[in-house]
């Protein structure tokens, strides 16, 4: 693990870009707003079994990530205890339980209700464009509890807007709303330079200066094998626009 923690700083140095003087102001006002996603039992050690980034979002009590973070039957009643960490002090934190209230597969997103006050939530780009070249900051957790748990800030620009499908894991997934985009075909995805790492999935891309989301990180691109994300990242990684989580939030509140 010392290996890896090492590789991961030594990796980080060198991808580094000078910080803009906004940024550091837009990484204070979110930090307590990114959180470790993943599941809680009294019985496991440790407890808290990290699985990636998610953001609150919403009323406060909603948390975004990527669907892929999610245990296997994590929607079922019976399945995996969901919970987020805050993070207290250097040494503590509280676990807040979670629950799946909403999920879109197809863009590999889902909406957690958390239990407990309400929390900061990130503000989310509602109109404009993004562009190639703008300047991005993303944030999360990578590789997990390995650095401990608190947020890890990765700046660069955004590279392209590219094509891409995330196809639904399996038939039983196709509902109505899969149907249906899937026959919308392919949508556009952004590709960064600002590397990530394994455990950065769900976490928020945002503007470097305002802070505004732009898109959920959504994966990595990996070159040889997985722990070679660690020691030779590719620096290339990609990110659902967040017009798509918007979408899924507008059913939180639409007609039923």
């Amino acid at each position: 693990m010392k290996i890896a923690r090492r590789a991961l700083l030594l990796a980080c140095a060198a991808c580094a870009m000078p910080a803009r003087a906004g940024l550091v102001q837009t990484i204070e006002r979110l930090r307590a707003s990114v959180l470790p996603v993943g599941t809680y039992s009294a019985t496991d050690s440790p407890r808290f079994g990290f699985r990636g980034t998610g953001f609150v979002v919403g009323d406060g009590t909603l948390v975004a990530t990527n669907f892929h973070v999610l245990p296997k039957d994590a929607e079922l009643a019976r399945g995996p205890r969901l919970a987020v960490l805050l993070r207290r002090t250097q040494d503590e934190g509280e676990v807040r339980p979670a629950k799946v209230l909403l999920t879109d597969r197809e863009h590999d997103l889902v909406l957690l209700k958390i239990e407990g006050p309400a929390l900061p939530a990130l503000a989310l780009d509602d109109s404009r464009s993004v562009r190639e070249g703008e300047s991005i900051g993303l944030m999360g957790y990578p590789i997990g509890g390995v650095l401990g748990f608190a947020p890890v800030t990765h700046h660069g620009i955004v590279a392209s807007i590219t094509t891409i499908a995330l196809p639904a894991a399996n038939a039983s997934q196709l509902d109505p709303r899969a149907i249906t985009r899937l026959r919308e075909g392919n949508f556009q995805v952004l590709q960064l330079d600002a590397t990530a790492y394994p455990g950065n999935s769900g976490g928020p891309v945002f503007d470097a200066d305002s802070g505004v989301v732009i898109g959920i990180v959504n994966m990595v691109l990996v070159k040889g094998s997985r722990e070679s994300a660690l020691s030779a990242p590719t620096g290339i990684s990609y990110a659902i626009p967040v017009r798509h989580l918007r979408a899924l939030m507008a059913e939180v509140t639409a007609p039923r």
